[in-house]
C-alpha cells in the first residue's frame, strides 16, 4: 500500500508521483475553491495513510494540530481522560484549555485498565497512547476502547510510535487515530505535519471542519515530501526496529545502564544511566554519530534526556530517549559505548 497507492492516473507520459499543486486559489466550478479548504496534493497522502490505518485520513499542519482538532471539538466543560505519561504537547494543550474552563483533565495510569475505565465515568474523551512517551509503557487498547465507549467516551489514540504497520487502533475499537507525520511517516526530519484518521463519516467531517476553521492546513510541498517519505516506511521501520531491538539487548548488559525500557517492537529505546541527570547529560553531549535532538522517527539516530524538557521533570532524571535510525548497529553501539564511558 505504501508504495502503490496515491499515484494518480497512470498513462503514457504521466508523472510517477502526483506533483505538488502550488496554488491558493482555484478557478470556480471544480472540486477545489480555496487553499484552506482543500488542495489536490493532500489527496494522495490521505489515500495512503487512510488505507494503512483502515479509515479516512485528514491531513493537518502538525501532529498537535491534529490532536487539537479532536480535543477542541468537545463541548465546553467536557472531561478528558488522558495518560499521565502522554506526549507533552497533548498534556500542555489539555492544561491550557482547562485554565480557560474549556475542558477538565483527568490524568491516569493507562497500564491500570480498571482505574482508567473508572475515570471514564462522565468523561467525553479517553485519550490513549501505547507505547507511552517516553516510558514505553503498554496499555490494553482493546479493553480500554471497549470500556471507554461503553461509558460514553469518544476514544482517540496517538499511534505515532507504532505506525499503522505495527498497530492498527481502529481495528481494536479506537474511533480516532492521530499521528505526528513529522516522525516515522515522513521519516526524514524535514517536514512538520500531522494526520488524523477515523471511520465514522461524522467524525471525518468534524476533523475537516476543524482543519478549515482553525487554519491548521499543511502546505503542498510539505505534503508531497511526507508522501515521498511514506513510500519507504516499511523498509525504514524494518531496519530501525531490528537495530533498536539489538541495541536494547546490548544496553541491558552495559554496567553504566541501570534500566532499559523497550516494549519489544518499534524504534524507540529509553534507558536510565548510572549517575542520574549529570551522567545522562554527559552521554548526550558526548555522542558523535548519534545526534542530540528533540525529535524521533528520522533516518538519523537521536538522543535526548527527557527530564530536562519543561513538563517532563517527573521522569527519572537519568532517562535518555533514543530514536533509532538507519545507521549500522555496530557503528551506533560503538558511539554509545564511548559516550557511556
Amino acid at each position: 500500500m505504501a508504495v502503490a497507492l496515491g499515484r494518480g492516473a497512470r498513462g503514457p507520459g504521466s508523472p510517477m508521483d502526483v506533483p505538488p499543486v502550488l496554488s491558493s486559489t482555484f478557478v470556480a466550478g471544480g472540486d477545489y475553491v480555496y487553499g484552506r479548504d482543500g488542495n489536490p496534493t493532500w489527496v494522495p497522502f490521505e489515500e495512503v495513510v487512510g488505507a494503512l490505518e483502515g479509515g479516512t485520513a485528514v491531513v493537518f499542519a502538525s501532529g498537535l494540530a491534529a490532536i487539537s482538532a479532536v480535543i477542541e471539538s468537545l463541548p465546553a466543560g467536557a472531561t478528558v481522560v488522558l495518560p499521565s505519561g502522554a506526549y507533552t504537547g497533548t498534556r500542555r494543550l489539555v492544561a491550557d484549555l482547562a485554565t480557560r474552563g474549556r475542558v477538565q483533565g483527568r490524568l491516569v495510569d493507562l497500564t491500570d485498565t480498571d482505574a482508567t475505565l473508572a475515570a471514564c465515568e462522565g468523561a467525553a474523551l479517553l485519550w490513549l497512547e501505547s507505547p507511552s512517551n517516553p516510558l514505553l509503557e503498554i496499555a490494553d487498547v482493546r479493553a480500554l476502547a471497549e470500556g471507554g465507549k461503553a461509558r460514553g467516551a469518544l476514544v482517540a489514540m496517538d499511534n505515532t510510535f507504532s505506525t499503522p504497520l505495527l498497530q492498527r487502533p481502529l481495528e481494536m475499537g479506537v474511533e480516532v487515530v492521530v499521528h505526528s507525520a513529522t516522525k516515522l511517516l515522513s521519516g526524514h526530519s524535514d517536514v512538520v505535519m500531522g494526520v488524523a484518521i477515523a471511520r465514522d463519516e461524522t467524525l471525518v467531517q468534524s476533523l475537516r471542519s476543524r482543519r478549515s476553521l482553525h487554519g491548521g492546513i499543511p502546505g503542498p510541498v510539505e505534503t508531497f515530501l511526507a508522501l515521498r517519505g511514506l513510500r519507504t516506511l516499511p523498509v525504514r521501520l524494518e531496519r530501525a526496529q531490528a537495530t533498536a531491538a539489538e541495541l536494547a539487548r546490548r544496553l541491558e548488559e552495559h554496567p553504566k545502564v541501570e534500566k532499559v525500557r523497550y516494549p519489544g517492537f518499534a524504534t524507540i529505546v529509553s534507558f536510565d544511566v548510572v549517575g542520574g541527570a549529570p551522567a545522562a547529560d554527559k552521554v548526550c553531549a558526548t555522542v558523535q554519530l548519534i545526534v542530540p535532538a528533540t525529535s524521533l522517527g528520522g533516518v538519523e539516530t537521536m538522543v535526548e534526556r527527557r527530564g530536562k524538557v519543561a513538563g517532563e521533570e517527573h521522569l527519572p532524571p537519568g532517562l535518555i530517549r533514543m530514536s533509532v535510525g538507519l545507521e549500522h548497529v555496530d557503528d551506533l553501539w560503538a558511539d554509545l559505548v564511548q559516550a557511556l564511558a
